[in-house]
């Protein structure tokens, strides 16, 4: 477990102009186990002191997304099998009913719902889908094209997310079409890349991914996550390149054992387009750890600074700091986040870390905590940080940890003997939800034996 050498008392924050969610008694209880649910893997699960964790579900078909509509139901994607919805037993707190609401095989990964909770939006790779959405019998109607034209090869995952105080925008991300995607630079590709949709002015047919929409950050490898922060502005979460080596003056060094970092990325207010290039797939950033990797010739690096594989005199690692928007925090590299989610005061970011396949011991198979604080600046271009709340101040969310920080988050759920982790037996973090009474969360794992846990604060 790991805590920030930073941390420092955060100021409560609130919804900000996000539509209130309906409450829910918090007296359904936290069940230490439910009937018929048995765990089916040999891992071996810890959480942190002071919290707890309850297997609800088993045999789910890849569970990669998950929320709750209006009615304090689930809604959950199931990968290759399409939208499934579950309610709550109040007297256990375990699962009472399970259907099917969209049978769908394409559906992979994306799952919003709108803020009045009366739409639902889906996704394969290729195309986002619009339901409308009855809570009260969980039926959807009226399939709608949305999103068309996207990638339909690379990263599959098509992470959707609707801003909470503006139920107009559609926000769709789309990951790179192989580790080093060069063509992606170009932004007019469409891929590595997160883009924003007026769904109040759809065209027949739906939005053409590549051509239009506009955009929240390019150069992002495979930007799955996306979080909301108390003034409604985004935050993604990157996963990075794999099997990286660093060539100078044609000295070959393999760096891939903690390079690159996963990234926390400020991507900022959805309905204003950002066309800051964040590095790939050119840049990289150096890990926790990642320094020792690089030959004794080559650097000096820090964590958290930029680097580019093969520095020549035409493009080199000053360029990356010149022209690449850095990561505001990194993550141990391979960790592979997939969802992340605010507490109810936008203290703490929650992130799910699936685990990677490229790194000896392995690494991820968490879930974690990364702290956050507010700030107070100044209004205006090229004012600093205010002093104090007056009307002149406007409210920031940050990372509690520096941007160098190795440490900016720790551990709240993980893997027992996470060195001798793999897809097949370990737990696989990946869709994250606050139960509507922010008592719980609620974690899948998407691993052999689709799972559903319940993640508490004692």
């Amino acid at each position: 477990m790991r805590w920030s050498t930073a941390i420092v008392a955060s100021v409560l924050a609130a919804f900000g102009s996000a539509e209130p969610i309906r409450r829910h008694p918090s007296s359904v209880p936290f069940p230490a186990s439910c009937p018929g649910v048995t765990k089916q893997t040999p891992f071996n699960l810890t959480t942190a002191p002071g919290w707890k964790h309850a297997l609800i579900a088993t045999g789910l078909s890849r569970p990669r997304a998950v929320l709750f509509d209006k009615a304090g139901q689930l809604l959950v994607l199931e990968a290759g099998k399409g939208l499934t919805g579950h309610t709550l037993d109040p007297a256990t707190g375990c699962i009472a009913s399970s259907k099917t609401l969209i049978a769908n095989p394409a559906l992979n990964h994306g799952l919003a719902l709108s803020p009045d909770g009366k739409t639902v939006y889906v996704s394969s790779m290729p195309t986002a889908w619009s339901y409308a959405y009855d809570a009260s019998t969980m039926t959807l109607t009226n399939q709608t094209v949305v999103v068309r034209g996207m990638n339909p090869g690379g990263h599959p995952s098509r992470t959707l997310a609707v801003p909470p105080n503006n139920p107009n925008l559609l926000i769709v991300s789309l990951g790179s079409e192989d580790n080093i995607d060069h063509p992606s630079i170009n932004k007019e590709t469409g891929r590595a890349i997160v883009k924003v949709f007026d769904l109040s002015q759809t065209p027949a047919g739906g939005w053409t991914y590549n051509t239009q929409g506009w955009y929240l950050g390019y150069g992002l490898r495979n930007e799955i996550a996306l979080v909301f922060d108390g003034n409604n502005h985004v935050w993604g979460v990157e996963n990075s390149g794999d099997n990286l080596e660093r060539t100078v003056n044609g000295q070959v060094a393999d760096v891939h054992h903690d390079n690159p970092a996963e990234e926390l990325n400020y991507l900022g207010d959805p309905s204003v387009s950002n066309e800051q290039w964040y590095g790939y797939p050119t840049c990289w950033t150096v890990g926790p750890g990642g320094p020792a990797a690089f030959l004794p010739t080559d650097g000096p690096f820090t964590v958290g600074d930029q680097f580019t594989v093969t520095p020549n005199s035409t493009f080199n690692d000053a360029s990356c700091e010149a022209q690449s928007t850095p990561p505001r925090l990194t993550i141990q590299a391979h960790s592979a986040p997939m969802d992340g989610k605010f507490d109810k005061n936008f203290k703490n970011m929650y992130v799910s870390l699936h685990g990677s396949w490229n790194r000896v011991p392995a690494t991820g198979y968490k879930v974690v905590e990364i702290p956050f604080k507010k700030t107070f600046e100044g209004k205006g271009k090229g004012k600093g940080k205010g002093k104090g709340r007056g009307k002149d101040q406007e409210v920031t969310y940050e990372p509690v940890a520096a941007q160098d920080d190795p440490n900016g988050y720790r551990d709240i759920l993980w893997t027992e003997n996470v060195e001798t982790c793999n897809a097949g037996i370990c737990l696989r973090p990946c869709g994250i939800t606050w139960h509507p009474d922010w008592s719980r969360m609620y974690v899948t794992s998407d691993g052999s034996v689709g799972e559903l846990y319940i993640l508490y604060k004692e």
